[in-house]
């Protein structure tokens, strides 16, 4: 099943710029998993497996170095523009 996850990070840091970075690149290097990223979310897309799997090793990776707050909308109706 193909699903899109619209994901907003907001660490609790005044250079919060940093985890942010952190975040993106763990969601933009992953092949199996198309990222959209926006000026104040991320959309992703692909299978189910493929997207809550990277979700939970990426959002894990970034609770344990930073507190944090992520806010996770789910789809299974609702596909990224293609270019």
């Amino acid at each position: 099943m193909h699903i899109t996850v619209e994901i907003s990070y907001y660490p609790l840091l005044e250079r919060y710029e940093v985890p942010v970075k952190e975040l993106l690149a763990l969601l933009e290097n992953h092949p199996e998993v198309e990222a959209e990223v926006g000026g104040m979310s991320t959309l992703l897309g692909g299978e189910y497996n493929d997207v809550m799997n990277l979700l939970t090793t990426s959002m894990r990776q970034l609770m344990q170095s930073y507190p944090s707050v992520f806010n996770l909308k789910i789809s299974n109706s609702c596909e990224l523009k293609q270019p």
